[in-house]
């Protein structure tokens, strides 16, 4: 909690302060990577901070929390540090790296503000950033803890024994402890990281879900090769630097650098009817819940599973989606398609054009679970709110920086 003092420093500054975030973030990782360059090559997605994500959503973080010190909101706070901190965890972040950020950040609060941050400013917004420090790195340890792991020692390797393809842009590689060890079990609906060993000698890490049943002694996950486009403001949106590698040079034998599972996306037990709502390779979290309840003694509970994709050339999954739903009884499965060449060939409830929450019954007490693209997930958000469906019951994944949950 903040002091007193700092509170209503923060109350008086967070305009000014608020104002001028983006251009602090951004001078902040300017200043950090100058100074410390193997952390944009090794750490931080390349792909994010080139496009403006990565400083958009750290704004949005510390602006959030620093107005949730000054009007309370415990459970807002611990959803959006409980998603950094996973994040944080499965990239092997440690406390002592919080020191490297406070440096550059503060530095560039001087750079852009100037002589606007007086000592009382300095030490209100210094109180701000370590209490958010403190209470991440502490949730940090608690996960690092949990996994059976020291802080920041995630990393394992990982032989690829089955590399499958799903469509023609999506494959998925099933992952094999090496000889004499062991995978950890992960709850349904976590992620590993895989660190990607790049031609320009980058490592560049992602998270990709893992799809199978947590009973497996095996993790399968699905890359989706992603390329060059043209976003709906005009500018050009990179092909999938990560993605792209993995898909292309990744086969049967090869060995992988991944993480422990990490991910607060988890199927939560408490037998209340599910929705599990995905679109395009947002499919893979809900795969891994899917087999988890088809394989728990809960078989009977009741589940909506809702998919969208492009075209069932483009759904990944799609047979082994169907199969899984058909071994829950009390499953119901529902699909959109922006292209449906032959609507005499296709199952039943399955339609044309974007996903419609609006068209399918909702039962009384629904956890939702969604994963797709951003639109597609806020607007799957307003309408079960709008159904009734509290927003402490609608859980989400995002792959890359969260800039959701801050608003």
């Amino acid at each position: 909690m903040l002091s007193t003092a700092s509170r209503e420093t923060i109350r008086a500054t967070l305009p000014v302060v608020g104002a001028h975030l983006d251009a602090i973030t951004t001078t902040f990782y300017r200043r950090m990577f100058a100074a410390r360059p193997e952390l944009e090559r090794d750490l931080f997605n390349r792909g994010n901070q080139h496009q403006g994500e990565q400083q958009k959503a750290l704004a949005g973080a510390v602006a959030a929390f620093a107005s949730l010190q000054l009007d309370p909101d415990p459970e807002r706070v611990a959803l959006i540090l409980s998603r950094i901190a996973h994040k944080h965890a499965s990239l092997g972040v440690t406390a002592e790296q919080y020191w490297i950020v406070h440096e550059h950040l503060f530095a560039a609060i001087v750079e852009i503000l100037g002589e606007a941050v007086t000592p009382e400013v300095a030490s209100a917004w210094d109180e701000v950033y370590w209490l958010m420090a403190h209470t991440l790195i502490d949730l940090e340890n608690g996960l690092y803890a949990r996994s059976g792991v020291q802080p920041g020692e995630v990393w394992r390797t990982v032989r690829v024994a089955r590399r499958e393809l799903q469509s023609a842009d999506a494959v998925t590689f099933t992952l094999t402890a090496l000889p004499g060890e062991e995978l950890p079990r992960f709850a349904p609906g976590q992620y590993i990281s895989v660190g990607a060993h790049l031609p320009d000698g980058a490592r560049q890490i992602r998270q990709y879900s893992l799809c199978g049943s947590p009973s497996d002694e095996t993790w399968r996950i699905t890359i989706k090769r992603v390329p060059a486009s043209i976003g709906p403001d005009g500018s050009t949106r990179p092909a999938g630097e990560v993605s792209n590698h993995l898909y292309n040079t990744v086969f049967e034998g090869d060995e992988l650098s991944v993480t422990t599972p990490f991910g607060d996306l988890e199927l939560i037990d408490d037998g209340s009817p599910v929705l599990l709502a995905s679109a395009g390779i947002g499919c893979t979290p809900m795969l891994g819940m899917l087999h988890h309840l088809a394989s728990s003694p809960e078989r009977e509970r009741e589940v909506a599973i809702v998919h969208a994709d492009r075209s069932l050339a483009d759904h990944a999954h799609r047979r082994e989606l169907e199969e899984v739903a058909r071994s829950i009884p009390g499953s119901t499965l529902h699909r959109w398609y922006e292209t449906i060449t032959d609507e005499h060939a296709v199952p039943a409830l399955v339609r044309a054009g974007r996903a419609d929450i609006a068209e399918l019954p909702v039962r009384e007490g629904t956890r939702a679970y969604l994963c797709g693209p951003l639109p597609f997930m806020m607007s799957l958000r307003e309408g079960l709110i709008a159904r009734g469906v509290p927003a402490s019951r609608i859980h989400y994944e995002v792959f890359g920086p969260d800039s959701w949950s801050a608003r």
